[in-house]
């Protein structure tokens, strides 16, 4: 698949879930009472908002690759602070086998950071720097509805 196509299925897959998670959250107003339910339902946006951004940057960037590298290190470093705070204010919000390792989101924004800042990295890997940044979103994104649906699950047997 053409990096371009990736980028673009994936901003518009993402936007489109984050649209769907306003829907699900308006219909869910009892997530909205209580302060940690409502932080990890900020946190599902978030987690689709955020690869939105990075592969709408992407798209941007064409050709100009501190455009990406810009937009992908403002993003990774938004998503290590606001992933890391929503981690410490919801620690025993969820139980599960993905939100017991939610320590990997940060991990994977911290690796996109880094391939944002020194892209020529992902060359030793046999990869372009957006093809590497692909292969991190996918993983992000995978995570993102894991932890989407554990939450979901987990709040409909409370």
């Amino acid at each position: 698949m053409d990096v371009n196509t990736f980028y673009a299925v994936t901003a518009g897959t993402c936007f489109t879930l984050v649209g769907l998670w306003w829907s699900v959250v308006k219909s869910k107003t009892e997530w909205l009472k209580d302060e940690a339910t409502r932080r990890l339902a900020g946190g599902v946006y978030a987690s689709f908002l955020i690869p939105a951004v990075m592969s709408l940057g992407a798209q941007i960037g064409g050709t100009n690759r501190f455009v990406w590298q810009a937009i992908f290190t403002v993003a990774a470093l938004l998503g290590i602070i606001y992933t890391t705070h929503l981690m410490r204010r919801t620690r025993n919000a969820v139980e599960g086998t993905v939100s017991n390792n939610r320590w990997l989101i940060p991990l994977l924004y911290a690796l996109i950071l880094w391939f944002a800042i020194f892209p020529r990295t992902a060359l030793l890997l046999g990869l372009q720097p957006l093809q590497m940044e692909g292969i991190l979103l996918c993983a992000l994104i995978l995570i993102a509805h894991l932890m989407t649906w554990e939450f979901m699950t987990t709040q409909a047997q409370k």
